[in-house]
């Protein structure tokens, strides 16, 4: 898991470093409204940290996710003078953070008291295996990974927006109608498989408190619907939306490759680990999770991936 982390880390520094030389180099209005936005990043970087610190609820970042790409995009498009393709890309945002925090908030991660709430279980798994569970280290872990590396990835994975200020761009066409339908396609999946796991659990844990018959219920995990074609589905669609949001960016340099790109790259890799973690977790718990992973692929249907 350690080295998982390492390497996490190190592509967040190395990949944009790498990807900056793809394609046409930012101009003068894209370096500015850059860094404009990167200083908001840098607060809330800081904020995370120490909200996290001060209330060993190391979730701050998670119920940050869905609504920090919303100020992201819209800052980069009020200071794009409200580009017609940055506002289009805006709204898809907008779409998916408001889906997305719908989503987190039913299930108790927002209250009053905006530093508590639930906080992610993998955490608190974390925090008992051998090396995190020393104060210090985990301090370390939590600035430079929770805080940085994952406030960093949110704002890559929302700069393909930004392209659409850079020289000889193509103005808005049906290209990007269709990746906004695609776009919207992948929140509504998203939506369902999440709906899907939020009854599951539901059903399942008023099962339990009642004493009633198990039946399906009885795995402990979902496996039908979207959960039946891949272990992820929402994953799958998360990794999707952002893979579709850079695409904006080919429509509009023309280049397959351009700088923008790796943010949903990482965002790839974040979720390899992630759902290797989850996997992990579900497997010691369920014991027909092992089955499970043998017989559904893990985000892409009728695949091994």
């Amino acid at each position: 898991m350690l080295i998982t982390i390492l390497l996490l880390i190190f592509t967040v520094i190395v990949m944009p470093i790498v990807s900056f030389y793809f394609g046409t180099p930012l101009n003068t209005l894209q370096v500015e409204v850059l860094w404009s936005t990167a200083y908001i990043v840098a607060g809330i970087i800081a904020y995370c940290f120490v909200v996290g610190e001060l209330t060993m609820n190391n979730s701050q970042v998670d119920k940050l996710w869905s609504i920090v790409p919303i100020v992201y995009v819209w800052n980069m498009t009020i200071l794009g003078d409200m580009n017609e393709r940055m506002v289009l890309m805006a709204i898809l945002v907008s779409i998916w953070g408001s889906r997305l925090t719908f989503n987190f908030a039913r299930r108790g991660a927002y209250t009053w008291r905006f530093w508590a709430g639930e906080e992610d279980y993998r955490w608190e798994e974390l925090r008992k295996r051998p090396g995190f569970n020393n104060r210090i280290v985990w301090m370390i872990f939590n600035l430079f990974f929770i805080c940085t590396y994952q406030n960093v990835l949110i704002f890559l994975f929302t700069l393909p927006i930004l392209t659409s200020l850079g020289t000889n761009t193509a103005p808005l066409m049906w290209a990007d109608y269709l990746l906004a339908a695609l776009y919207v396609g992948f929140v509504v999946i998203e939506f369902i498989a999440d709906q899907q796991q939020y009854d599951f659990q539901t059903e399942k844990y008023r099962r339990i408190n009642n004493n009633l018959p198990m039946d399906e219920y009885a795995h402990g995990f979902v496996r039908t619907g979207l959960w039946s074609k891949v272990r992820h589905p929402n994953y799958a669609s998360e990794q999707s939306i952002w893979v579709v949001f850079y695409l904006f960016s080919v429509v509009a340099t023309g280049e397959w490759i351009n700088w923008s790109v790796a943010g949903c790259i990482l965002l790839i890799i974040l979720f390899k680990g992630s759902s290797d973690f989850s996997e992990d977790l579900s497997a010691k718990k369920y014991p027909e999770y092992k089955d499970y992973q043998k017989r559904v692929p893990r985000f892409i249907p009728f695949t091994k991936f």
